[in-house]
């Protein structure tokens, strides 16, 4: 699914236009960026939760070259899938 889809089946199941749900989506999605982006973690009972993992310095190799490199420190976020959602997806799978 993308975003798109997640607009028409919010719009579907709230009865509501297509223009509302794009708008409704579209501020869930950035309030998450923006609380990611502060730092802050979120969490969704049932589905899982995102947090912010730092990564410090460490070396690596450019893989054309084989040099030795330094990558610096970065943020990046990362998604822990809930136990209601994992159990949903395996019992799907059977």
């Amino acid at each position: 699914m993308n975003k798109s889809e997640l607009i028409e089946a919010l719009a579907e199941e709230m009865k509501i236009s297509l223009r509302d749900a794009s708008s409704a989506t579209n501020t869930i999605l950035d309030a998450m960026a923006d609380a990611l982006a502060n730092g802050d973690s979120i969490e969704i009972r049932g589905f899982g939760s995102f947090v912010v993992k730092t990564y410090d310095t460490y070396y690596g190799r450019n893989p054309k070259t084989g040099d030795k490199i330094q990558v610096k420190p970065k943020k990046l976020p990362f998604f822990k899938v809930g136990k209601e959602l994992k159990e949903q997806v395996n019992n799907a799978a059977d």
